[in-house]
């Protein structure tokens, strides 16, 4: 198993690396794991920048699913992982799905300002956290937000596409699966963030292929047979159903197959004092088992593997 880092300009010795990509010994599987929002280092400038302290920016961090999934690299695949955390850049979201209302100039005219995530707060550089708690004590400036964008986001998608061209060039397919966790209580209701209400997540896992648009079914069914079949409660693209990565990386039709998995925090942590429970060990092997079936449904068998 190798570790690749990523430098991103002046972002490099805030985060150093920003995200690194975890590679097998031998690669044998066109499955690529992928882990946006799992970056757990906040830097003193950023957090100088905010009006809430880091345990408060932490509610909208996927604690240690990078932790959980890490383990199935040994399958023969790469899991790329951000080190820097959702709440500074929301890597699930287009390049520039920004709030003007945050910053302190003029945004470029091809920014998308009218996204619904943006006016819920959740553009690519978010504007709240939790219960909609407001992140910044004041505007950034328009440099500082598009800085973060090409030191970060630019390079991470950069690299997922990298990673993806290469399974598909060396076994005919390429079978991205976007690794999250949301709370155990949930925020849902209409397309006006004033109408959310919080309630109690029932399912223990959500699975998203944009309602059957980004990937193949026979990958979708496998990964919730082998869920069901630990006994867990799973649904499918509700509420849920991919973010920007899986919408933009999911194109059957060209060979690139995209699956969003989404775990439901009370399975393997403490979600308020942001440490792991007793059950994650349990459920990183089940989750190495649902990779390990989703690979053997890519077809991927070391005999398939092109030479280096």
């Amino acid at each position: 198993m190798a570790r690749t880092g990523a430098e991103g300009g002046d972002a490099g010795p805030e985060f150093d690396p920003p995200f690194e990509v975890i590679e097998p010994a031998t690669l044998t599987s066109p499955v690529v794991l992928s882990s946006p929002h799992s970056g757990r280092v906040y830097p003193e400038r950023f957090l100088r920048s905010a009006r809430l302290d880091a345990a408060s920016l932490r509610r909208s961090e996927d604690a240690f699913v990078d932790d959980l999934f890490e383990p199935a690299v040994s399958l023969g695949l790469p899991l790329l992982k951000a080190h820097f955390p959702r709440a500074y850049l929301d890597l699930n979201r287009e390049p520039y799905e920004l709030d003007p209302r945050m910053f302190d100039g003029r945004l470029p005219a091809y920014v998308n300002t009218r996204s619904i995530r943006v006016a819920g707060g959740l553009g690519t550089i978010a504007r709240v956290v939790g219960d909609s708690q407001e992140i910044y004590a004041r505007r950034l400036p328009v440099e500082e937000g598009l800085r973060r964008i090409d030191e970060l986001h630019k390079p991470y998608h950069a690299m997922l596409q990298e990673l993806l061209h290469r399974a598909l060039k060396r076994f005919g397919v390429a079978v991205l699966v976007d690794c999250h966790s949301m709370p155990s209580s949930s925020i849902t209701g209409t397309a006006d963030p004033a109408t959310w209400r919080d309630e109690k997540t029932k399912a223990d896992f959500v699975l998203g292929d944009r309602y059957g648009t980004s990937c193949s079914r026979l990958f979708i069914d496998v990964a919730e047979a082998a869920l069901r079949g630990f006994g867990y409660l799973v649904e499918r693209n509700k509420p849920y159903a991919g973010g920007f990565i899986t919408e933009h990386y999911g194109r059957p039709a060209g060979g690139f197959h995209a699956l969003q998995i989404e775990i439901n925090r009370g399975l393997y942590m403490d979600e308020k004092l942001i440490a792991r429970a007793p059950g994650f060990d349990a459920l990183s092997r089940h989750l190495h088992a649902v990779v390990a079936a989703v690979s053997e449904m890519a077809g991927a068998r070391p005999d398939r593997m092109a030479a280096e």
